[in-house]
């Protein structure tokens, strides 16, 4: 696809539902789903663990509504998939080419994912102070149906329900202390400053890597959104801790 890549207006504000942005085309994928490219967008994609965002865009001077049932991204672009409400206007969507858009996020979908994923980094920050830092993070999955955080090495089966007593203590300590979260796009020294020293290999040196911190502990890479303060995840449970070939996954979840 011969578009620049999207500019991803949740980076920069991820507590922002609304935007307005420039529709450039229309995509119709193999399986016959249509998707929209605009030139900016507050919908965060499906990626990192974390869900898609829903919503809606509306066409500026016209009664083109678009709803927004999933979004991924391609090469840097962002796809809006979904269906236009009322008549069909693909044959003449050519027309609106440039047109101005308005984008509104479902908020209640959008608070859910962001506190599902502020959970997880939760727990990573949790893991040291429980006797549990030989674990390095890797996958997580904070998707409403069943999210846990995977992590490089093992934990003794006759630890697993001390272990899962102590995080979830430790969670939930740090929730009702509350903290601010804030995201931030940085030079790579400076976000490695704000990660303890250090950023994973797959950040490349010189580049301005987006940085979460959560509270008082140091920052992480997450290109994801967020609660705003610590205390906005209400609580947390600890379902289930398991170890299976050198991995250990850490179920969770969190009040409703």
């Amino acid at each position: 696809m011969d578009f620049p890549p999207t500019k991803l207006d949740y980076h920069v504000d991820m507590f922002n539902l609304q935007s307005h942005s420039r529709f450039l085309s229309l995509f119709k994928a193999q399986d016959g789903r249509i998707a929209l490219i605009l030139e900016s967008t507050v919908f965060h994609p499906q990626g990192g663990g974390q869900p898609s965002d829903t919503g809606l865009i509306v066409f500026s001077g016209s009664d083109l509504k678009f709803s927004v049932q999933d979004v991924r991204s391609k090469d840097g672009i962002v796809l809006h998939y979904g269906v236009f409400e009322g008549s069909n206007p693909e044959s003449g969507i050519d027309s609106e080419k440039g047109k101005e858009v308005y984008l509104t996020v479902d908020e209640s979908r959008r608070k859910l994912n962001s506190r599902l994923h502020s959970a997880g980094h939760l727990l990573d920050m949790c893991m040291q102070k429980v006797g549990l830092g030989h674990l390095e993070p890797g996958k997580g999955y904070h998707f409403p149906d069943g999210p846990f955080v995977e992590y490089k090495g093992s934990v003794p089966q006759e630890e697993f329900q001390v272990k899962q007593k102590e995080l979830e203590a430790e969670a939930n300590e740090l929730i009702s202390k509350g903290g601010k979260v804030y995201a931030a796009i940085l030079p790579y020294e400076e976000a490695s400053v704000l990660c303890g020293g250090s950023l994973p290999d797959y950040i490349s040196k010189g580049s301005t890597p987006r940085i979460i911190k959560l509270g008082d502990s140091p920052g992480c890479p997450c290109g994801g959104t967020h609660v705003s303060n610590l205390s906005d995840i209400i609580s947390m449970k600890i379902t289930q801790m398991r170890t299976k070939k050198g991995m250990t996954k850490v179920f969770y979840t969190i009040a409703s």
